[in-house]
């Protein structure tokens, strides 16, 4: 049900989405009709939550039937009683319906937050002191406040009321004194507001089950499962902040190998070794550094503990690449250029480059992203394919989502290899569900947008002997294969 505005993005940004979901390809398929449906079905779910909050289970320490009846426990403790929900399909994922929207009606005391930290609330999160940028003049601790969302980021910090475009999104009870928030000595880091009444319910889980439970995107976690990491084998997340990912691989490992996570910012890299303790994963080892150069053919340059590393030093790769991020939910507004979006192409493919060098033969690469664009994500799959003979499509398990977006050139069955989770299809024929099981069903479908492909990279003789295989020739009757001793002639096939 839609409650709240579209989208709202820069006007060439709108368009350049309106062309990818009304390409050529896809109106042939569809109708231009139904293509425009689904596009501005797409702009009205973006701005809304997703169906259900997903949290992942530290199952490396503990049972899933354990840690959800902890959860259900600690929510008994706090006054709620939500039903906590095991998935069918991930054995590390409980899940927790979002109420939504709810018949609250607003107050005549009005806090307006930013858009991020609305978005925040909309997951159920409280209203933290930095995100707040306009109260009433008197605002009390214990004043009961309705609070909204400043979607187009035009309310001045300090403000006494605001005018502009809002958002409402339900009430709560004031923690602090106006004169706290907008303090000289710069605002505090707590809980400003405590949501009472939010427009669309969910725990917080600030703080809860810390070492047991990790708040995650529910495809988010699916990438982790098609990367299929294996005890004991040496594995790369490239682009690894916060550290959702690479914790749930080592957790998958069942702590036994090596995760080695790669992130360019120090504070972020730090956040990834917080995660990995509080978790009770040792082997991660995470490093402050650009992927980019994360590779050398020079022995002198690599390091035993560190990057850059030798060509072909991992098993499995994760890729989860820097991207214009138009998947992300709920957004009310995205203020980026098209310039900006745009710019991550060129990114991705460098990343991905170094990533090919760094795997192993018969290694597996994981790219994923959580943006709806070709550009970033079919396009790249297209572009790959044919910059590195090297790397076949395989299929993905689980296989959630829908198959990969028409336009991108790529074949049907290509398209089928690819899992694109595309909320906006859950919308255009959205229906109430009635039961747990009805409800259970569109969890793989409502979810943030993003995207998944899973490349294998074969030697030159696993690739022709498939070839072979496929077109019913035996492999040893082909020319390339002379008389000369077989493990010669493969060894020119691997060159």
């Amino acid at each position: 049900m839609s409650v709240f505005p579209q989208l709202s993005t820069n006007p060439e940004v709108r368009e350049h989405l309106r062309n990818v979901y009304t390409n050529n390809e896809l109106v042939c398929e569809c109708g231009a009709d139904e293509a425009d449906l689904v596009f501005e079905a797409l702009l009205c779910c973006l701005s809304h939550p997703p169906l259900f909050t997903c949290l992942r289970a530290s199952t490396h320490l503990h049972s899933l039937q354990d840690i959800q009846l902890r959860l259900q426990q600690h929510l008994a403790q706090q006054e709620r009683s939500p039903s906590v929900y095991t998935h069918p399909q991930l054995p590390d994922v409980l899940l927790l319906p979002v109420h939504g929207p709810r018949p609250v009606d607003p107050l005549a005391s009005e806090v307006i937050v930013g858009a991020q930290c609305g978005n925040a609330v909309l997951r159920g999160a409280h209203v933290f002191t930095p995100g707040i940028l306009s109260t009433p003049k008197y605002m009390k601790v214990g004043e009961v406040v309705s609070v909204f969302s400043d979607v187009e980021g035009k309310c001045t910090r300090g403000a006494k009321e605001f005018k502009g475009k809002k958002v409402f999104l339900g009430n709560g009870i004031s923690e602090v004194d106006r004169s706290e928030i907008f303090s000289s000595d710069g605002p505090g880091k707590g809980v400003a507001i405590r949501m009472t009444e939010p427009l669309y319910q969910s725990p917080s889980f600030d703080g809860v089950l810390t070492d047991q439970l990790f708040l995650q995107n529910l495809p988010s976690v699916v990438v982790g499962h098609v990367l299929g990491p294996r005890p004991g084998e040496r594995i790369l997340d490239m682009c690894a902040a916060p550290g959702g990912k690479t914790t749930h691989i080592a957790s998958l490992m069942g702590n036994q190998g090596t995760v080695v996570a790669l992130e360019k910012i120090r504070s972020k890299m730090e956040k990834i070794i917080q995660n990995a303790k509080m978790l009770q994963l040792d082997c991660i080892k995470a490093y402050c550094c650009n992927s980019v150069h994360a590779v050398s053919s020079d022995p002198a340059q690599c390091s035993a503990d560190g990057p850059p590393y030798p060509e072909e030093s991992f098993d499995r790769i994760l890729l989860d690449a820097p991207c214009s991020g138009l998947g992300q939910r709920p957004n009310m507004s995205y203020s980026w250029s098209l310039k900006e979006v745009c710019s991550y192409q060129p990114l991705q493919r460098k990343l991905f480059t170094t990533a090919v060098r760094l795997l192993k033969r018969g290694g597996v690469l994981v790219y994923s992203t959580c943006t709806v664009t070709l550009a970033e994500n079919e396009e790249q799959v297209a572009w790959a394919l044919k910059t590195f003979p090297c790397l076949t499509l395989e299929p993905q398990v689980p296989l959630l989502g829908s198959e990969g977006m028409s336009g991108a050139g790529l074949s049907h069955d290509q398209r089928r290899l690819l899992q694109r989770f595309r909320p906006e299809l859950a919308w255009r024929g959205a229906g109430v569900p009635h039961s747990p099981e009805s409800l259970l069903q569109n969890a793989n479908a409502d979810t943030i947008g993003f995207f998944i492909a899973k490349f294998i990279k074969r030697s030159w003789w696993m690739r022709m002997l498939s070839s072979f295989t496929g077109l019913g020739m035996k492999p040893m009757s082909h020319p390339s294969f002379t008389k000369r001793p077989i493990h010669q002639s493969l060894l020119n096939f691997c060159h």
